[in-house]
């Protein structure tokens, strides 16, 4: 049986009217990538797309589910989540989501349920374990690349250094896209960071050894066609009590 795997949903608030003859209102919308419910079908799991929403809903879906994937989006965790005050760029922030997501974040570190973050996922996975975050990492210069590539994500940017149990994943050297302007200044406890851009800025995070599986990536992978973190998620999920590897 494939394993379920929670993924979880953007929301956009939409407002004004469609074009046409027709009187259609546009409406806020609950929606996923259809990169992510492709990447872990092509892992060999079943997603299930979880929206935004309080907490307490994760125990309607925790029973069946043996993985979870956080998913990036453009929106920003607001510093208040680690304790700290807004220093510059802030974008979008959609509080209910990012609740819902360090809630599931927190479940599945502590009760050992293998977990993905891609991109934003990432740095929910970080700031769950009570890591922080860079607010607005520095703009490009000859010792710092811009992370908010200017081309489309569907092609590489920059060489990621891996290292640790991580690179047993996904391997010890990756061409990664790059979209965001926040990163992880510290994984927290239980998580350890294990992969750099040539800038020093971190771009992988993965639980310590003898943990259960745990990866964060700070680049979207799905888009450029590597499964390979989605292949660890669904291996780790089909094993017994989430053993580490």
């Amino acid at each position: 049986m494939r394993p379920i795997v929670l993924v979880t949903a953007d929301r956009r608030a939409l407002s004004g009217f469609k074009p046409g003859p027709r009187v259609r209102p546009r409406r806020p919308e609950t929606w996923g990538s259809e990169a992510y419910v492709e990447a872990v079908r092509r892992a060999g799991g079943e997603p299930l797309l979880v929206p935004p929403g309080p907490p307490e809903v994760i125990d309607a879906w925790w029973g069946v589910a043996q993985a979870v994937v956080l998913t990036g989006g453009d929106f920003d965790i607001h510093p208040s989540w680690y304790g700290e005050a807004v220093e510059g760029r802030l974008d979008r922030v959609e509080p209910a989501r990012t609740n819902l997501e360090l809630a599931l974040a927190k479940r599945c570190l502590a009760e050992g349920r293998p977990v993905l973050g891609i991109c934003g996922g990432m740095q929910a996975l970080a700031v769950a374990a009570g890591g922080r975050l860079i607010q607005d990492l520095p703009p490009a210069s000859a010792k710092q690349l811009a992370h908010e590539q200017p081309t489309d994500p569907a092609t590489p940017w920059h060489p990621v250094r891996v290292w640790g149990r991580a690179a047993a994943w996904i391997g010890a050297e990756i061409e990664a896209n790059s979209t965001h302007h926040q990163a992880v200044r510290d994984a927290g406890v239980g998580l350890v960071i294990c992969g750099r851009s040539p800038d020093g800025v971190a771009e992988v995070i993965a639980s310590d050894e003898g943990r259960p599986f745990a990866l964060g990536l700070q680049w979207h992978p799905e888009l450029l066609g590597d499964d390979r973190s989605y292949r660890a998620l669904i291996a780790a999920a089909c094993r017994p009590n989430s053993e580490s590897a």
